[in-house]
C-alpha cells in the first residue's frame, strides 16, 4: 500500500520582529510573516493581508522618530494571533464608514472581514497594540467581498468600550 506521509501542520509557535516604522519596514513585516508561516505549513493569503494592513497602519499612523514597531505571530492551536505594537498609544484605530469616494482608510474594514476578532490593548506606555485572530480551520473559505463585507458595515468602534485598557473589537 503506497500512502503519502505529509507532516503535520505546526499547531503552536511563535515568532516575532522588530522592524522600523517605515513603508519598508512594512512591506517586510509582510514579507516575513508570510514566510513564518510558509514554513509553519500554514495558509498564508487573509493571514499576510491583516499583516500587512496592521503594519501599514503602524508605519503610517504609530510612526514617533526613532522608534520601531513589533509584529508578533502566535499559533494556538487552531487560532493564528498577530499583533503589530507601535509607539503612538494616545492614537487608538478607528474603523471608518465605507464611502465610494473615499481613497483610502478602508484597511480596518478588511481586517474585520478577515478576521475572527481584533482589538487593541493599551500599554505599555507609550505603546499600543492592533491584534488579530484568525481561524486557521476555516482559511480559504472567507469571501471578503460578500457575506463579511456585509458584517463590516454593522461594525462600530468604541475605543471607550467595554474595558480602556483592552478593547475587543469584534468577536466575543
Amino acid at each position: 500500500m503506497n500512502r503519502e506521509i505529509t507532516p503535520p501542520r505546526t499547531r503552536n509557535g511563535q515568532f516575532a520582529v522588530q522592524l522600523s516604522a517605515t513603508r519598508r519596514g512594512a512591506r517586510l513585516a509582510r514579507l516575513l510573516a508570510a514566510e513564518q508561516l510558509r514554513s509553519w505549513g500554514l495558509p498564508l493569503e487573509d493571514a499576510s493581508l491583516v499583516v500587512a494592513e496592521l503594519a501599514a497602519n503602524a508605519a503610517l499612523h504609530g510612526y514617533v522618530p526613532g522608534r520601531d514597531f513589533r509584529v508578533l505571530l502566535t499559533v494556538d492551536g487552531d487560532t493564528l494571533r498577530i499583533e503589530v505594537a507601535d509607539a503612538r498609544g494616545d492614537q487608538l484605530p478607528r474603523v471608518r464608514t465605507r464611502t465610494e469616494a473615499a481613497g483610502s482608510g478602508r484597511g480596518l474594514l478588511l481586517v474585520e472581514a478577515l478576521a475572527t476578532r481584533w482589538g487593541v490593548v493599551r500599554g505599555p506606555f507609550p505603546r499600543k497594540t492592533v491584534w488579530a485572530e484568525i481561524a486557521l480551520a476555516a482559511s480559504g473559505n472567507h469571501d471578503p467581498v460578500g457575506r463579511d463585507a456585509a458584517k463590516c458595515d454593522a461594525m462600530k468602534y468604541d475605543p471607550v468600550g467595554r474595558d480602556a485598557a483592552a478593547h475587543d473589537v469584534k468577536g466575543s
